[in-house]
């Protein structure tokens, strides 16, 4: 959890919020009253964003006690609470639907994973994410999706290399963006190819990619592809990763995982995940 970009995110997010005070808990409610209230799932929700509530009503008010009654990634049932909150009632009050919104938004993206992950109904198949994620609050979304029982694919640009079908063209070939990239990258990092036919599917091999994204194809278009890649390695084990990926959706994600890739990564937990019912409750 990147910490320094977590203070930033909650700092902007009560910026627009709370701006220069909360003007109703300024007018109705005495300054020094203190009390204490509860979150609580008003829904079956995967866990996720403890820290960014937390971290909120840190900066509202540091003498705030936030107490998780769960732990990010729990499968909670609806009346399950989530963290007991206690001090300045005006502080709590202004902080909360921030709080709230980070914790509904981030178990909405755990949860829609979860329901993923358990569609795919296959231990060998790993649910990734994509970079199809909200600006500014990636790192957070990428956390709710581990959450949620998936993983996570390259964090940004910066950490991983995708050629697709865009760089393709500009580089000429698969097999002169491979050359390229394999000759000015660092060893440490592999390099994956973005396909959508077996054609490309067997430059991409003979070119040595590491993995390759079959981009919007059927289930028997997948299976030929494994298919191909296994007989491109034989009589050794294939050695490149297969990435389905493409308009996966949770009707479709159960035939995707038995055709034998190895990845399915789904936009759709993160950009278009809803959020899930939370609510904070007085004491």
């Amino acid at each position: 959890m990147n910490h320094f970009a977590l203070n930033d995110i909650v700092t902007l997010a009560l910026m627009e919020d709370v701006g220069l005070g909360d003007l109703t808990s300024r007018y109705t409610i005495p300054e020094n009253l203190v009390g204490s209230a509860r979150v609580r799932a008003r829904a079956p929700v995967v866990l996720s964003g403890l820290l960014a509530a937390e971290e909120t009503m840190r900066q509202m008010d540091s003498r705030i006690v936030f107490t998780p009654l769960a732990a990010d990634g729990d499968h909670l049932i609806p009346g399950s609470e989530i963290a007991h909150l206690q001090g300045s009632a005006a502080s709590i009050l202004s902080a909360e639907r921030v709080a709230l919104n980070f914790l509904m938004h981030l178990s909405g993206v755990a949860t829609l994973t979860a329901k993923f992950v358990t569609a795919a109904a296959n231990s060998g198949i790993a649910v990734v994410d994509t970079r199809k994620t909200t600006p500014g609050l990636r790192f957070l979304e990428k956390a709710a999706v581990r959450h949620g029982g998936g993983r996570n694919h390259r964090f940004a640009l910066y950490d991983g290399i995708l050629i697709k079908d865009n760089h393709i063209a500009a580089a000429g070939s698969i097999a002169k963006a491979v050359s390229r990239a394999r000759f000015a990258a660092p060893h440490t990092l592999k390099i994956e190819v973005e396909v959508d036919t077996l054609d490309q599917l067997k430059e991409a091999l003979t070119a040595g990619a590491d993995l390759v994204l079959l981009d919007n194809m059927r289930p028997d278009l997948l299976r030929q592809a494994v298919w191909v890649t296994e007989n491109f390695y034989a009589p050794m084990p294939r050695l490149t990763l297969l990435e389905a990926s493409g308009g996966i959706n949770l009707d479709s994600i159960g035939s995707i995982a038995k055709t034998g890739v190895d990845l399915i990564s789904v936009g759709a937990i993160t950009h278009s995940a809803p959020s899930v019912d939370l609510g904070l409750d007085w004491d």
